[in-house]
């Protein structure tokens, strides 16, 4: 299990066959396993965690984390936490995804990451740090959750 995202240059891949070949022209090996665990992440309508990869998969969840490891070192895969629970794993693809999650209803957006600029070049300003919302979302209440009820 990882604690912190890999300074790694993302893979740039559209489809499940782009990445796997630009896994090959890195020279990791796809293993059926790997393969599943690829396909999961594909099918997956939002991040996953270790434990349901692996129950869908019917694989011991130390085999899934450490292909989810291979396929975060070498550009992949990023993993997230949003909220309290496990972090979670999504394919980065062709743009790099940021994350907004609402601890009241427990729903994350994906944000892509220059509509978050503003805010990035507010807190550089303010504080000196540079931030992203990556691998941790920015936390706060959707709009659904603070509307006030009729």
């Amino acid at each position: 299990m990882t604690s912190t995202a890999h300074p790694v240059r993302r893979l740039p891949f559209e489809t499940i066959d782009d990445a796997i070949d630009a896994l090959r022209v890195r020279g990791l090996r796809l293993s059926m396993t790997r393969q599943r665990v690829l396909d999961a992440l594909f099918a997956a309508a939002r991040p996953m965690s270790v434990e349901s990869m692996a129950s869908r998969l019917k694989l011991v969840p130390t085999t899934v984390y450490r292909n989810l490891e291979a396929l975060e070192r070498h550009g992949l895969v990023r993993h997230v936490h949003l909220g309290h629970g496990p972090g979670l794993y999504a394919l980065i693809g062709s743009e790099e995804r940021e994350y907004i999650y609402c601890p009241m209803c427990e729903t994350a957006r994906t944000v892509r990451p220059e509509l978050l600029d503003p805010v990035r070049r507010y807190v550089c300003r303010r504080f000196g740090y540079e931030v992203h919302f990556t691998h941790f979302a920015l936390v706060g209440h959707c709009p659904d959750c603070t509307r006030p009820e009729e």
